[in-house]
């Protein structure tokens, strides 16, 4: 009952990952403790409460969907457009073939408990703020400020127009990856910031 066990919170997490497969985002905690073999209490005991157990989920998909995007920020002096249309093809890929799963962390677990929705808005603001250090580093946008809130706009609009496809499958995906990468060409644009303001 240790929560320094790894091997048997990993076990635990593997028969959460299991029961929202099979039935679903709004999953019952009874439902995934009966997947482990185990009570409710027993469940809780080794996250310490459900709210652990979200934090745990969480921590465990979405750092891996950041993980799968980091290298494709990577490769400086690889065309950006193709960066990012990789990068929003994999996001797609990732939550699209994990919908349950998405649906549970994002919309179940961050409704339910607001320590869960602030990490997951922590982990979210994270990958923002790793863009933005990438797209200033490379130059690609030079000045540190508007790398910053480029990164966190990107991240965001990728993230809620993501949430908005997968509502509406009938929407091609390359239609999504095409739209989205234009917008992030846009903003990148040499001389996009001094245009702007001058036709202010």
């Amino acid at each position: 009952m240790s929560r320094r066990d790894p091997d048997r919170r990993r076990a635990l997490l593997d028969a959460a990952d299991r029961a929202i497969l099979a039935e679903g985002p709004e999953v019952s905690m009874a439902a995934i403790a009966a997947e482990a073999g185990v009570t409710k209490p027993i469940l809780y005991r080794h996250f310490g409460d459900k709210s652990g157990l979200y934090q745990a989920l969480a921590d465990r998909h979405v750092r891996t969907v950041i993980a799968r995007l980091r290298p494709q920020f990577a490769g400086p002096g690889a065309d950006p457009r193709a960066r990012a249309r990789a990068a929003i093809g994999v996001y797609l890929d990732l939550i699209s073939a994990n919908l349950d799963l998405y649906r549970f962390l994002f919309h179940r677990a961050g409704a339910e408990d607001t320590r869960i929705r602030s990490h997951m808005t922590s982990l979210v603001r994270g990958l923002g703020e790793e863009l933005g250090q990438v797209l200033a580093a490379e130059r690609v946008v030079p000045d540190p400020v508007r790398a910053q809130v480029l990164g966190h706009a990107f991240v965001g609009m990728v993230q809620a127009t993501g949430d908005w496809w997968l509502e509406h499958p009938e929407v091609d995906r390359s239609q999504v990856v095409e739209g989205l990468v234009d917008v992030i060409a846009v903003a990148m644009a040499p001389g996009r910031r001094g245009a702007a303001v001058a036709g202010g």
